[in-house]
């Protein structure tokens, strides 16, 4: 997968792919992450990309001219199964979502900022618009980050138990059970037995227990999907 991040910030969105999964990804050739520093493609010496909005409303707007420039240039190279514009009243972000997105070969993804970007790059460019909850953000870097890492990590090879990754909360619409790990007992606080006793079948069923109570207990929402 190739993905085209388009940011005023590229050195703050840098770092999030310099650890870890991320960086084990890109090393491994499954995944190549370019930063595209939106003030390149400005039309001014100052390398501005932002203007007052028309109507006289407070804030700036990302222009439309900058943007347009470099999605144009990204799509002359090549095709992309999503551009995307992180935005607070976009689609809400999930697990299924994601889980679809890691099945691209293109995605561009466009990070807002100041009071948005000019509505027409929107309407004529942007495929598809995600939130990642119910709050506003300084910038859609932290935002685009969130969406890349959901993404990335779920694309085979990417992490090496594939298995882990499906058990992950919410792939199967219920959050994850408790995990415990050694010791045994710390404190007089102990596994639970069923964990210990090498019972494959009553394991998942217990698993499979656990999750649902939680479900229902921490979000009971989940269920009304099921």
């Amino acid at each position: 997968m190739r993905l085209d991040i388009l940011t005023l910030f590229p050195n703050m969105m840098s770092m999030f792919f310099e650890e870890s999964i991320l960086k084990r990804a890109q090393k491994k050739g499954i995944v190549e992450v370019v930063m595209h520093d939106l003030h390149d493609y400005s039309l001014t010496r100052y390398g501005s990309v932002d203007d007052y909005p028309y109507g006289g409303s407070a804030g700036m707007v990302m222009a439309v001219e900058p943007l347009a420039n470099c999605i144009e240039k990204l799509q002359s190279e090549r095709s992309y199964d999503e551009i995307i514009y992180t935005a607070p009243d976009g689609e809400m972000f999930s697990q299924p979502m994601a889980n679809t997105l890691s099945l691209a070969q293109n995605l561009m993804v466009l990070c807002g900022h100041y009071k948005g970007v000019d509505e027409r790059i929107r309407e004529h460019f942007i495929t598809k618009e995600i939130s990642i909850g119910d709050y506003v953000l300084t910038g859609g870097e932290l935002a685009g980050a969130v969406i890349c890492d959901a993404v990335i990590r779920i694309i085979p090879g990417v992490i090496g138990d594939e298995q882990s990754a499906l058990d992950d909360s919410f792939q199967n619409g219920l959050v994850a059970p408790p995990e415990y790990t050694r010791p045994p007992e710390f404190r007089g606080w102990k596994v639970p037995d069923v964990l210990l006793s090498g019972n494959h079948a009553k394991i998942e069923q217990w698993r499979m227990e656990q999750s649902i109570a939680r479900t229902k207990e921490r979000r009971p929402n989940l269920l009304k999907n099921q």
